[in-house]
């Protein structure tokens, strides 16, 4: 039995990175559900029950010994739905606003993610929980996600736009710590590094990985390694040299 990780695209690579680097002997089967990509503008009430809907659907086709999670959007809108309904592990990922909260000097933290992340109650729920003395400087956009699309393809791109805005809110200049609530940003934290140098960044990949470990480590997950996705990527060729990258030595496409 594998592991399953799931995402709206190539987001989730960056977890099955780490969960490689912590348990590389464990089998992944990775899901991108590029056909509903970007998930961020799109609202609630049409992505839970698309959430369930999918995951459902791997789950009877790949058996799984447990799920990861790796888009926050997808668990911050659906992570309690599915662990009620389905009785295998799931572990989820959420904005690391608790290593950001204890970073930060000036008690200004950035929180990066999509649309659908930051006006979800349950940042809210970590913000109370983890940084109630800091102000929260928050992000929604869907453009990074497309720029990450992009620059694992091999594109150049360009970040600033799209990230300014960030730093232009009422005392963004105080910013010091940036929570990244997107798995798709892992990809371009080397742009954000590169214009932001000062900022401590904070990588949601990490943590999940090592939670994974911790609930998965007595279970036997062995079984072939492979990538599927709900519809046919842009440029394949491309896309199946990078995933060999991440140990996928062939992608599928789950119609």
């Amino acid at each position: 039995m594998t592991l399953l990780v799931f995402d709206s695209g190539i987001g989730g690579l960056g977890v099955v990175a780490e969960i490689r680097r912590l348990q590389p002997q464990a089998g992944i089967t990775y899901l991108a559900d590029n056909a509903a990509f970007p998930y961020g503008e799109k609202p609630d009430d049409i992505l839970l029950p698309h959430f369930i809907a999918l995951i459902g659907r791997a789950i009877d086709k790949f058996r799984p010994a447990a799920a990861v999670i790796a888009c926050n959007t997808a668990s911050t809108i659906a992570l309690a739905a599915l662990r009620e309904k389905f009785s295998l592990p799931i572990i989820g990922c959420v904005p690391p606003i608790k290593p950001a909260a204890a970073a930060s000097r000036t008690r200004h933290i950035g929180v990066l993610g999509t649309a659908a992340t930051v006006r979800r109650a349950y940042l809210q729920s970590l913000v109370d929980k983890f940084a109630p003395d800091c102000a929260i400087h928050s992000l929604g956009t869907p453009t990074l996600a497309d720029l990450a699309e992009r620059k694992f393809r091999g594109h150049q791109v360009d970040v600033a736009a799209a990230i300014a805005p960030l730093f232009a809110q009422p005392d963004g200049g105080l910013i010091d710590a940036i929570a990244i609530g997107c798995t798709h940003y892992t990809f371009l934290r080397p742009e954000f590094e590169a214009l932001y140098p000062n900022l401590a960044w904070f990588d949601p990949a990490p943590a999940v990985a090592r939670q994974t470990a911790n609930i998965t480590a007595a279970l036997n997950l062995t079984g072939a390694d492979q990538a599927w996705f709900t519809a046919p990527p842009p440029e394949p060729a491309t896309m199946q040299n990078e995933l060999r990258r991440y140990g996928f030595e062939s992608l599928g496409i789950l119609a």
